[in-house]
């Protein structure tokens, strides 16, 4: 029996071959030391482990699709290289994430020059080669969500990233500490700048509050007095059954007497 990667017909040695793929639920180092020993779908299954949440992050920084699926393309072009460089001193998510925003970084410095207003998202490109589902806006918030990004695009890259990361993506102060390459009260002091600053320029989007409207006040309904009844005249109310029959004049003879004396 040959050995994998000899010839059997007594030729020269060949490489090794590279396994056709990696393990399904091999974790992320190892598809990257796998990579890093030739494994040539080893990091294509790392990226498509991740590419939702990197492709995420790219197009909340930037903003604009192209923009993103570019960033997201160079930051892989890099990890892909610098694979062999990793010290495994951060989880290989957080590696990747630090990667993708350092690009995105770097698109937002050379660009600074020339702002320019990012379309409003919402509609997955097929074509850009990230593979990702594109986080989207309902239709109706389409105008809503232009400001808010037009005013993530006027703060400092740094507030900026750390805000997306924090606020937007939901990732913890620690792990975007981590991803930023900075200390966790950097992480902290970032976020309240930004969110001050947004606050400034997105105060007009707070629904006012709607004072609140008096209940109105149901009027007590006064008892009706019942009828003053007089010396001869006994007390008849509503509901009273007692027939009228007994009741007497003024002069205190029923009207049967005055009949009689008539007659």
């Amino acid at each position: 029996m040959g050995v994998p990667g000899e010839r059997t017909t007594g030729g020269p040695v060949g490489p090794p071959v590279a396994s056709s793929a990696p393990p399904a639920g091999a974790a992320d180092l190892d598809l990257l030391h796998a990579h890093v020993a030739g494994d040539r779908h080893a990091f294509a299954e790392l990226f498509h482990r991740h590419r939702d949440r990197l492709w995420a992050v790219a197009l909340r920084t930037l903003g604009d699709r192209e923009e993103a699926a570019d960033a997201l393309q160079d930051a892989l072009l890099s990890a892909h290289r610098a694979a062999g460089r990793f010290r495994g001193d951060s989880a290989v998510t957080t590696w990747l994430h630090r990667i993708v925003v350092n690009a995105c970084l770097d698109r937002i410095r050379r660009r600074q020059a020339h702002p320019t207003v990012p379309l409003p998202d919402g509609v997955r490109d097929t074509d850009s080669g990230t593979g990702g589902v594109e986080p989207a806006a309902p239709v109706q918030d389409h105008d809503t969500a232009l400001v808010v990004r037009q005013a993530l695009a006027e703060l400092p890259p740094e507030q900026r990233a750390a805000l997306i990361l924090v606020d937007v993506q939901g990732y913890p102060v620690a792990e975007v500490a981590r991803i930023l390459g900075v200390a966790e009260g950097t992480v902290k002091s970032r976020c309240a700048r930004g969110r001050a600053r947004l606050a400034t320029q997105l105060g007009h989007l707070r629904p006012r509050p709607t004072p609140p409207q008096a209940e109105p006040q149901s009027t007590p309904q006064r008892a009706e007095p019942a009828p003053t009844a007089g010396p001869n005249v006994p007390a008849v109310t509503r509901g009273n059954p007692q027939s009228p029959e007994g009741v007497r004049s003024g002069s205190g003879r029923s009207r049967r007497d005055v009949h009689q004396e008539d007659a």
